[in-house]
């Protein structure tokens, strides 16, 4: 089924149209990504507007929309629309618009407003194939770049300059945008999940760990690596080697109709018999797709299934205040009869 039929299948006799705002729900439904736009979707037809920056490309590659040009008449396109269409109720996005954009179109629209987001987000958590080509895609682009920027770590080159590295290779190899800013940390500074790179110079004996992933054709990757410059530590080596069991087992117990709370509860496990359980803080993985973070979660809050074909990370990790952190993450598919882990760097501990 087209991504715009899904949606069409929330509308009713209360809900007539859809107001589309956000650029996530613009291109799943659009299966094309314009950088700032609207849309609206009926039964009986739907229109994408933008302006005349996007306009070509909106409409050589737009098929399933009436694509207009709003011009400086956003609010009359609109509202010629939503006559055209029969619409007394539209749906809207509710995580997206701020209250003054919301007042905005509650004053200058024609129409009710009432909150749809988690019902079209929904469609999302289970990826169609075309989608899952794009994510492997998007995972094969960033196992390229981080074989590639391994060459390029040197003891003395600080955090910065090694996150720049990163990126430049990102591109280089075909990413199209980054998922996120990459969490380059090194040392001591490894502790934090969410490190931001600094001016520390890395030195031997650091673990440094990378958290990166790019965009490509609009869907995202994910994935995070921690290595060892020179050497490392038997305790290095144990805490590793800890997070890495727990990441296995988590990947094990991994398959459609799984609840998110019982993968998560599988690598905490682990962590916490080998006495590193006060250490290991957020969950155990996320959903991504269109955004980095997408639902459904692998954490201890989630005790629904995880459907076919959702995208999960899958990324424990140990942290020790002041010491150093490990964090090892791959993405996985979740399928009928397990996952499939679409991350192929290798995992075991790599010393620079």
């Amino acid at each position: 089924m087209k991504n715009l039929e899904k949606y069409r299948s929330v509308l009713t006799d209360e809900v007539q149209g859809l107001l589309l705002t956000s650029r996530y729900s613009r291109m799943y439904a659009a299966e094309f990504d314009i950088a700032e736009g609207y849309a609206i979707v009926s039964k009986d037809g739907a229109r994408y507007f933008t302006d005349s920056r996007y306009i070509e490309s909106a409409q050589n590659n737009i098929h399933d929309f009436e694509v207009i040009d709003f011009g400086r008449d956003l609010f009359g396109e609109l509202n010629r629309a939503i006559a055209d269409f029969g619409i007394t109720t539209l749906g809207f996005e509710e995580a997206y618009l701020t209250v003054a954009e919301l007042d905005s179109f509650t004053s200058k629209l024609n129409a009710k407003f009432r909150p749809v987001q988690e019902r079209i987000n929904a469609f999302r958590a289970s990826k169609e194939p075309w989608e899952l080509e794009r994510m492997i895609k998007a995972q094969e682009i960033t196992d390229r770049a981080f074989t590639e920027v391994c060459g390029r770590v040197r003891e003395g080159m600080t955090e910065k300059e090694l996150a720049a590295e990163l990126i430049y290779c990102l591109y280089k190899n075909g990413g199209e945008g980054l998922s996120f800013d990459p969490i380059v940390v090194s040392g001591p500074n490894t502790s934090m999940p969410h490190g931001v790179p600094g001016d520390r110079k890395l030195q031997k004996g650091d673990f440094i760990t990378m958290d990166f992933g790019v965009i490509y054709q609009g869907y995202c990757s994910d994935m995070t690596r921690t290595v060892a410059l020179g050497y490392a530590t038997e305790e290095m080596k144990q805490v590793y080697q800890t997070v890495l069991d727990a990441q296995l087992a988590g990947i094990a117990v991994s398959k459609a109709g799984v609840s998110g709370k019982a993968v998560d509860a599988a690598a905490r496990d682990v962590i916490a018999a080998a006495g590193y359980g006060d250490f290991f803080g957020h969950g155990y993985g996320h959903s991504l797709g269109l955004e980095i973070h997408e639902n459904p979660n692998c954490n201890l809050r989630n005790d629904g299934p995880i459907p076919e074909n959702a995208v999960c990370s899958a990324e424990p990790g140990i942290y020790l205040p002041g010491k150093f952190g490990v964090r090892i993450e791959d993405v996985v598919i979740f399928e009928a009869d397990g996952c499939r882990d679409i991350t192929k760097s290798p995992k075991d501990l790599l010393i620079l």
